[in-house]
């Protein structure tokens, strides 16, 4: 059984008003519905009709049929005025939609800058406050480092003060309260009033040794470890001659201890004599006084190893 297709019915239009419509720049697929449908009357007609059914879904597609008839029509063949103005607004509608399709995509654009211009400023801020929140608590660590620098001095002069107090046999204050010291041998609280006051020279031979060459903190332990071997040589031999007899010109002595200041003035005050046209530093065996020289190895071993050695006393000078 075969079916039979549906043909388009024919459009009638007149080539001359074709061509003209053609003329005015309508496409020839317009023109001829134009023309068509207005009954091939005049250029006018077509042109109002063809800008009511502009946005025609058909309205771009070719008729499958044309017939060409050359009819006359009574209507003048010029132009009219009226389709000159038709033909105009016809390009002002075309130019107002382009120009609104325009500014449509401006403002989407100029939106667009707005949403990345707040985006900007908003990344700009969250990273400015993450940048002071830092500095915030760096500063803040920087206190609290601070504050347990300076406890950890006070500490350290609490300690250095017991320590030479502990040193001269001197009774100590608020020992519940205080924490235990470092065992060191300590001297008996009787000692005489001599004693004492050479303890306090030896400690502030030493505070001056060490600030004397407080750019050069080598040769101040070396100078520390030489006196400690002699004064611990003799405390623990005091029978030996030859730890207690030393030759002044002795290079390796005048490295260490002679040629600095205040040397030879502890190794005097621990007990060492001058003899011999000052030729040798020489400890009489019946002038060796073994708590003495304890009270000087513990204040060497004091300045070795406390780095505030000395500083209680600056600081009550200052």
């Amino acid at each position: 059984m075969q079916h039979q297709q549906a043909e388009v019915p024919a459009m009638e239009v007149n080539m001359n008003l074709l061509g003209k419509l053609e003329s005015l720049g309508f496409p020839r697929a317009r023109a001829v519905r134009g023309l068509h449908h207005t009954g091939n009357t005049t250029v006018e007609d077509a042109v109002n009709w063809l800008i009511d059914h502009e946005n025609d879904a058909d309205i771009d597609q070719m008729p499958l049929v044309v017939i060409n008839l050359d009819l006359e029509t009574p209507q003048p063949n010029d132009i009219t005025e009226a389709i000159k103005l038709k033909e105009q607004e016809l390009r002002d509608r075309v130019r107002m939609k382009n120009r609104d399709e325009e500014k449509k995509l401006e403002r989407e654009k100029e939106k667009e800058r707005i949403r990345a211009g707040k985006a900007l400023l908003e990344a700009k801020r969250i990273a400015e406050e993450n940048e002071r929140q830092r500095l915030l608590a760096l500063r803040k660590a920087e206190k609290e480092e601070g504050k347990r620098a300076r406890e950890k001095v006070l500490k350290k002069l609490d300690l250095d003060k017991l320590e030479r107090k502990q040193a001269l046999g001197l009774p100590l204050e608020n020992r519940a309260a205080n924490p235990p010291l470092p065992s060191i041998q300590e001297e008996k609280s009787s000692l005489p009033v001599k004693s004492v006051s050479k303890a306090d020279h030896m400690r502030e031979c030493l505070r001056s040794l060490k600030l004397a060459y407080k750019d050069d903190n080598a040769k101040v332990k070396k100078a520390f470890q030489t006196l400690l071997i002699y004064v611990g040589n003799v405390a623990r031999s005091p029978d030996e001659e030859k730890f207690r007899k030393i030759r002044l010109s002795n290079p390796k002595f005048q490295e260490r201890v002679g040629s600095l200041k205040g040397g030879i003035k502890f190794l005097e005050l621990c007990g060492f004599e001058r003899s011999e046209g000052d030729e040798f530093l020489v400890f009489p065996r019946d002038k060796v006084d073994v708590q003495s020289l304890n009270t000087a190895g513990s204040l060497l071993k004091s300045a070795l190893t406390n780095p505030y050695f000395g500083l209680l006393e600056k600081m009550k000078e200052d």
